[in-house]
């Protein structure tokens, strides 16, 4: 086995002013990782337009970020364990905004996309690095919640300003800033993070695990891939199928090699760890269902109360509100109730709760202000569970292992966010198709969005029993 010499990284320097000064460059550069990640989505039809790409083409510009961003998260976690996490750390945001510039001045769908791609790259590079020094830079306890806490408000606010963002941006300036945006704030934490991230110390490197490199991430490539297909090309396309049963066997193969290598990329015995297994429970359960709440709660605005995609927009800014706040406020609930494991299970629980109360929205436009209340009380609960999550299956580890937890985590909030909306989506459509030769073309989105919402909160009622049971029997032990 290889040794590592204790290091800078090794201990807890996120105290004092320095370590509230790299707190502020962490939330930053997370800010606009979030950010990136929704700002392109109102962009997309003046890309297509101002490119002449196809519709078939433009499902591309999102997949080819959600391949790349989901597919390499767990691998670029691992190696910054390995080689530093300053160095990643810095060519991440190195990599993002030379992307974005690309992406902002291309004058071809070619140049879209492997702009696409480097900015899913950079953010597989940058969502576990900057996790990972959140957490190695603060000590476990109040302190480090409070700046996951911080990390998590910071997360829902670059999605829920790059949506709004997005739109303000493309039709008063152009699509292009959508990409441009990301260049300042990237120069501006490349010029305050070299001084603040602490330089690791030399150490002896560890053998990259080449199987498990290799069916990991081209296991996630394969899943991510095979939803998104089911998503636009239906869950029987011959694509999908074989998408999905590449990733079950390679995802097998790794699983096999990991419990056999001297040095795996994931120890099979992290993911043992009950913290661990069932926090990333949790935050997948959270991210799949409540991204899928969103779209389709955007469906019902704009299918069946009829309102412009502006004030779709505007019915959503509460629940950024709320969502920020969460992230500030669930430090101080996991204090109050003395565990994360508790916290976690109430807020899947008010999301389910959130989600039910949608169910009694109708076709009066009367029932905006419901969306309006029940998305805000769900935004709160899902950033309140995405703290939780994060606290728990990152407590416990040893500072060498906090790459990997924090990779894990990563990956768990880029596969939910991209999964959630192709499986609903399929739900909704098929009760919509159903409806459709007996309703009108409203009634019918509504009966679909409604089928959907229920089976959503269902699932994260049930997900949140059967989480809260395991943590609660674990921590008997």
């Amino acid at each position: 086995m290889s040794t590592v010499s204790v290091s800078p990284e090794a201990t807890a320097p996120g105290t004092g002013r320095r370590g509230q000064l790299l707190l502020a460059v962490l939330l930053v550069a997370q800010f606009t990782v979030a950010l990136d990640f929704s700002i392109l989505n109102v962009a997309l039809p003046d890309i297509g337009e101002g490119l002449g790409m196809s519709l078939s083409n433009l499902q591309w510009v999102v997949t080819v970020f959600a391949l790349t961003s989901a597919g390499f998260t767990l691998l670029f976690g691992r190696v910054a364990d390995l080689v530093g996490r300053r160095p990643m750390f810095l060519g991440g945001i190195v990599l993002l905004g030379g992307s974005s510039l690309l992406g902002g001045l291309a004058d071809d769908v070619t140049t879209v996309l492997v702009a696409r791609v480097g900015q899913g790259l950079a953010t597989a590079v940058l969502a576990p690095v900057a996790m990972a020094l959140l957490t190695t830079s603060f000590p476990e306890g109040p302190q480090r919640q409070r700046a996951i806490g911080l990390g998590g408000a910071m997360l829902s606010a670059g999605f829920t300003v790059g949506a709004v963002l997005g739109g303000v941006l493309t039709g008063l300036l152009s699509w292009r800033w959508a990409f441009l945006i990301n260049v300042p704030l990237c120069v501006v934490v490349l010029l305050a993070a070299p001084g603040l991230i602490p330089r690791h110390q030399e150490r002896e490197r560890a053998r990259l695990d080449i199987g498990g490199t290799l069916t990991i991430t081209t296991g996630l490539l394969a899943l991510v891939y095979g939803v998104t297909s089911a998503g636009h090309n239906g869950w029987d396309s011959t694509g999908t199928l074989v998408s999905l049963a590449a990733a079950v066997v390679l995802l097998a193969a790794f699983w096999l090699i990991e419990s056999r290598v001297e040095q795996p990329l994931v120890s099979p015995r992290v993911l043992r760890r009950p913290s661990v297994t069932w926090g990333n429970a949790g935050g997948l359960l959270t991210f799949t269902m409540f991204s899928a709440v969103i779209f389709l709660m955007t469906l019902y605005l704009q299918r069946v109360l009829g309102y412009s995609p502006l004030v779709t927009g505007l019915a959503f800014g509460v629940q950024g509100v709320t969502a920020f706040f969460a992230g500030v406020f669930a430090p101080r609930l996991i204090g109050r109730f003395g565990s994360s494991r508790a916290t976690l299970t109430g807020g899947l629980v008010l999301q389910a709760a959130a989600t039910g109360a949608l169910l009694l929205a109708g076709d009066s436009r009367d029932s905006l202000a419901l969306v309006v209340i029940a998305t805000a009380v769900g935004g709160f609960a899902h950033v309140l569970s995405v703290v939780s999550f994060m606290v728990t299956a990152t407590s416990g580890l040893s500072n060498q292992e906090q790459g990997l937890a924090t990779g894990m985590t990563s990956l768990t909030q880029q596969v939910g966010i991209t999964i959630g909306i192709p499986i609903m989506s399929a739900v909704a459509t098929a009760r919509i198709d159903s409806l459709s030769a007996t309703s009108s073309p409203a009634a019918a989105v509504l009966g679909g969005t409604s089928h959907a919402l229920a089976i959503d909160a269902l699932i994260v009622l049930a997900g949140a029993i059967v989480i809260g049971f395991f943590l609660r029997r674990a921590a008997r032990v």
